[in-house]
């Protein structure tokens, strides 16, 4: 072997024997200690999740300069790009094997820079947060890598999506980057988010509290609204993610890619009108709407993506798809504080509609609401400014924008829902639809008060009144008289008329006044 040939030979096996170092992350001991934490390692997570032999690691050799407690593999985080369903995406996994995933100066450049080609290329990022915080060795430099962490999310935001998924503790400034991002996942068991631990509670509020039951998944998403799914293991939560990447455009100049699922867009539903009971007080499940109507799977799998399913219940949002076009569907849901608008369920619909808006996705809203929840506790939370979100948010919108009506529409609830006045393009109304001022059982005792003073039986004088108000006013036919409602439509007609609607409105063009930004409703 020549010279030149051995020091090339021993360059390789360098190279080899720091990549093996690396790949060893923390070391065995460490390793084991995650496994038996119930907790996949950080590469683990990132194979999972891409599809097979597409990673590409950027910054495996960084190293946090004038370290004096030792060599750290890959300061702690995995960087670099790969695909998921064909598309690429870039990511970041914490290494909590690895100094417990503790941010440093260097951890958050790799960070940064990975947020930066996502941006450049027009691709989503992914975030694996498992994290023991800010170094503290680091001091000042850790704290001011979150900063630029938090900016760069900031401006990243409506441009590519930005999902997260908490998979260890994620304490103090750490929960910031995950909040600014568009999804937070969370794993039952395993995940923790918040600000402050149980230790300080304790402290300061003299409060005894579990972690889990301060901030654990199921926590986070039914009592905070913090992350949109709380799900059983991290098999099942990385598999989410690439469901939910299904149905995203890559960036905010495309639209999401159409997937033909194989439903017939002419199909009609004969029994769909069964659904809805024709009392209004009487609850159903608005799931089976959403299931009969929209595209379905020949496997049989759900036919949506539902975010939140266990917080603000009254409201239902979630992605699917009308004719492959993937959609965000807003739906009252009866079976949940009838349906009612809130101050939790504003601020969840308004968020996604926000999001939808961003990244070209067509909005369709399932109306049954009877109107505003009322309440001291509402309205000294602040129902007039969350539910005023709402109303922002789809005043803004210039995507498609169709609304259904099933059953009854009261009040400002109405146009909260995204009445023809708030920009839908379309609005239709099943003919069980009540469109008014508030429901017949009470506008009735107001309108006819002096009637019903005088009558021998008031009772039964009211029970008449109820039923020729509905008849006379709460119906559909007065509003598209008005042209309120572009159509009154047989309810088995629903899919098609809704795809129609959607084809129709899919290359639409709208302009807002020229201005640096809105301020929405607090």
């Amino acid at each position: 072997m020549t010279e030149d040939r051995q020091i090339k030979e021993h360059q390789l096996a360098d190279l080899a024997r720091r990549r093996e170092q690396i790949l060893a992350m923390g070391g065995p001991e460490q390793v084991e200690r995650q496994k038996k934490r119930g907790k996949l390692t950080a590469r683990e997570r990132i194979e999972q999740l891409l599809d097979a032999g597409t990673f590409q690691e950027t910054g495996m050799f960084a190293r946090n300069r004038g370290a004096a407690y030792g060599d750290v593999p890959a300061d702690g985080v995995i960087t670099g790009y790969g695909q998921v369903n064909g598309r690429t995406v870039y990511i970041f996994s914490q290494d909590f094997t690895s100094m417990g995933g503790t941010l440093s100066e260097i951890h958050a450049r790799k960070i940064c820079q990975t947020m930066d080609g996502a941006m450049r290329a027009g691709c989503p990022i992914i975030g694996i947060n498992d994290s023991g915080g800010a170094r503290i060795q680091d001091g000042v430099e850790s704290l001011a890598g979150y900063g630029e962490i938090f900016r760069r999310n900031t401006h990243a935001s409506g441009v590519i999506p930005q999902i997260c998924a908490i998979l260890g503790p994620c304490a103090g400034g750490a929960v910031y980057s995950p909040a600014l991002m568009d999804f937070i996942f969370m794993v039952q068991g395993i995940s923790h988010a918040f600000i402050t631990g149980p230790r300080v509670v304790k402290a300061v509020m003299g409060e005894e509290i579990s972690e889990e039951a301060l901030g654990g998944a199921a926590a986070a998403q039914r009592k905070a609204g913090v992350c949109c799914r709380s799900e059983n293991s991290e098999a099942e939560c990385l598999q989410s993610i690439r469901e939910l990447l299904s149905y995203l455009p890559p960036n905010n100049r495309e639209r999401p890619k159409r997937v033909d699922w194989g439903d017939k867009p002419d199909r009609t539903d004969a029994t769909l009108f069964d659904i809805v009971p024709a009392n209004p007080s009487r609850t159903y499940d608005m799931h089976r709407v959403i299931e009969r109507v929209f595209d379905q799977r020949p496997e049989g799998r759900p036919n949506y993506f539902e975010l939140f399913p266990a917080f603000a219940t009254n409201m239902i949002t979630c992605f699917a798809r009308l004719n492959g076009w993937a959609v965000g569907i807003i739906a009252n849901q009866p079976m949940a504080k009838a349906g009612c608008l809130d101050i939790d369920s504003s601020d969840k619909a308004s968020r996604f509609i926000r999001f939808c808006d961003a990244f070209n996705i067509p909005i369709v809203n399932l109306v049954d609401v009877p109107g505003y929840l009322p309440g001291t506790d509402q309205e000294w939370g602040g129902i007039i400014r969350h539910g005023a979100k709402m109303l922002y948010a789809y005043s803004e919108a210039t995507v498609p924008k169709l609304t259904l009506a099933i059953r009854k529409a009261y009040g400002g609830s109405y146009i909260g829902m995204c009445s023809k006045e708030l920009g839908a393009d379309v609005m239709l109304c099943w003919p069980s639809t009540e469109l008014a001022v508030m429901g017949p059982d009470g506008a009735a005792p107001i309108i006819y008060r002096k009637e019903l003073e005088k009558a021998e039986d008031p009772q039964a004088l009211l029970a008449q009144k109820i039923k020729e108000y509905r008849e006379e006013f709460a119906n559909p036919y007065k509003a598209a008289a008005t042209l309120r409602v572009d159509d009154v439509i047989d309810p088995a007609q629903t899919r098609p008329k809704l795809i129609a609607a959607l084809q129709a409105t899919l290359e639409k063009t709208e302009s807002r006044p020229p201005k640096k930004h809105g301020v929405m409703p607090a």
